[in-house]
């Protein structure tokens, strides 16, 4: 009996940017590409990082591609038109925010952070697929990575929610302006709190990340398998009917905030 190709990835090319190592979110979801028969192109964001990935990303096509640098990105496209390459699928799991001095109260957010971190974590998607947009196949299904949630003023995530909440806006715009000429089809996946070496760096966030397996029913923080899983669904055919979403992966914590354990344990520890 033949293996059924659920995912239909055999013979297409998906373009995955920002791998780090191995817990990269980008990584699980490229992994997952791959183990479904599909081929991966890679983008990193400087040569440093590209050596420190090429044991991860051996015998890989690597591309060096600084969101920031206009030049990089028109040459992505350069190289990506230059080998006749047509993207069925693209992956941004780019994202960055500037914490020189630790998390701050928001409201001493500086213009640069702000507008450093919309240009790298938001328009980048916009730019990026504005770009290549000559590369997409007419059914082509772009996936960014946002949050469960942009309007929880969670303080150990400092000012990146609304530079998500631009990001999600967005798939709504991209999708109508990309209609006009193809059936490019745009959606983020909402992750809840991943153990991600990226997110480690963020003061306070193993914190949250501990009381976020408290709430969650299950007992279990979000496993990055788990969200790869939803871009790779959201990536294939298989969603052809979803477009313009944020896919919310949280594994229902959003539903259980007041757990009686959760709250009892609140409540008892404020008696003296």
């Amino acid at each position: 009996m033949s293996e059924f190709d659920f995912l239909g990835f055999r013979g297409k090319t998906f373009l995955v940017m920002g791998v780090a190592n191995k817990k990269s979110v980008a990584w699980n979801i490229a992994k997952t590409i791959e183990s479904a028969g599909g081929t991966v192109l890679y983008t990193v964001r400087s040569e440093q990082r590209k050596q420190s990935t090429a044991k991860l990303l051996a015998d890989r096509k690597v591309i060096v591609c600084d969101v920031q640098e206009q030049q990089q990105i028109d040459a992505l496209r350069q190289s990506l038109s230059d080998d006749n390459v047509q993207l069925d699928g693209l992956v941004h799991s780019i994202a960055f925010a500037d914490y020189p001095e630790g998390i701050r109260p928001f409201h001493e957010t500086t213009r640069a952070q702000f507008l450093q971190a919309v240009d790298i974590s938001a328009y980048s998607l916009i730019n990026v697929c504005n770009t290549l947009k000559d590369c997409f196949s007419p059914e082509a299904s772009v996936v960014t990575i946002g949050i469960s949630t942009t309007r929880m003023a969670s303080e150990s995530y400092g000012f990146m929610a609304p530079i998500k909440a631009a990001l999600e806006s967005s798939l709504a715009f991209l999708t109508k302006s990309f209609s006009r000429f193809s059936k490019v089809r745009f959606n983020a996946v909402a992750a809840g709190l991943l153990k991600t070496s990226a997110s480690a760096g963020i003061p306070g966030y193993v914190d949250s990340y501990l009381y976020a397996e408290q709430v969650i029913p299950r007992g279990e923080a979000v496993a990055t398998s788990e969200v790869a899983d939803t871009a790779a669904f959201l990536l294939s055919q298989r969603s052809s009917g979803i477009t313009a979403q944020s896919v919310v992966v949280d594994a229902g914590m959003s539903i259980n905030y007041f757990d009686a354990n959760v709250v009892a344990a609140v409540t008892n520890s404020q008696v003296d």
